[in-house]
């Protein structure tokens, strides 16, 4: 890895400025974490970006960067990647990490395109991670060094909360459960509104009644990290109350069955995809 440190900040080559690489850089610049970053896309740098004189643009990818970077990131469509590895030339950047975001696209794809010597980081984030509340699983391919672990913990941490997992296949639980989670969530504040206008609410009250619900709740369970859901559960269920009415009907069994169903299809799904 280039002789950089969080310190002075990183060196790092952009690839995909979407949203998702557009959060990730926005986090870097908000902590402090970059030295230079080359942008890699067609589509142009967004206006917010055009006035740091750490960034730099371009919307050819195949080309020399000018510098030896400490990264990097692959923030394109899975279905790019294959031409976008084309064009990156990183045969003099030997000890430059990959970081890869692309969904699907396991280590042994990544080393395929890129080479096994290549140090390789993939990583399965979620939507939240767009406003700095993602929620991030990294797995690195044998070259990754500790180094380059602490730098992906920076770089990723700027979107939210990172953790990392020793077995790849464990994957597509991950993306069975944190990366198609906020869809659950938002079919949650989908569901609750519908019941709430079955008991006579206006659609907008009841929609508003639940995504406020939803947003206040996850953030009181941020605030108390070391309390457990059960116990913030149980904390604002009184016995023989409305809630402990409600909750004797969501905690029959069938909750907890169309959850495990519901996340069993979505990982069989990706081992499919994966295959």
């Amino acid at each position: 890895m280039a002789d950089q440190t969080s310190s002075s900040g990183y060196s790092i080559v952009l690839a995909g400025c979407g949203k998702m690489g557009r959060a990730l850089l926005e986090g870097w610049l908000a902590r402090d974490l970059v030295a230079r970053v080359l942008v890699l896309d067609p589509g142009g740098l967004p206006d917010v970006f055009q006035d740091d004189p750490r960034i730099s643009h371009s919307a050819e990818i195949s080309q020399d960067f000018g510098f030896e970077p400490d990264v990097v990131v692959l923030a394109v469509k899975p279905q790019i990647l294959d031409q976008v590895s084309k064009e990156i030339d990183l045969t003099p950047y030997k000890k430059t990490l990959i970081l890869s975001i692309a969904a699907g696209k396991t280590l042994q794809t990544l080393e395929g395109l890129f080479g096994g010597a290549q140090p390789i980081v993939r990583v399965m984030p979620n939507t939240p991670a767009a406003i700095g509340k993602g929620m991030s699983v990294a797995v690195a391919n044998i070259p990754v060094q500790s180094a380059q672990r602490d730098m992906c913990d920076a770089l990723l941490c700027a979107a939210g909360l990172l953790r990392w997992i020793g077995d790849e296949s464990l994957m597509d639980a991950v993306t069975a459960l944190s990366g198609s989670g906020p869809a659950y969530v938002f079919l949650l504040i989908e569901t609750l509104a519908k019941a709430g206008e079955k008991l006579g609410l206006s659609p907008d009250m009841a929609m508003a009644l639940a995504r406020q619900t939803v947003i206040g709740s996850a953030a009181l369970a941020e605030t108390a990290p070391e309390v457990s859901a059960e116990q913030l559960r149980i904390n604002v269920t009184s016995p023989g109350g409305t809630t402990q009415a409600a909750l004797d009907v969501l905690m029959d069994g069938s909750l907890q069955d169309v959850f495990n169903r519901a996340l069993e299809a979505a990982e069989k799904r990706g081992k499919a995809l994966n295959a």
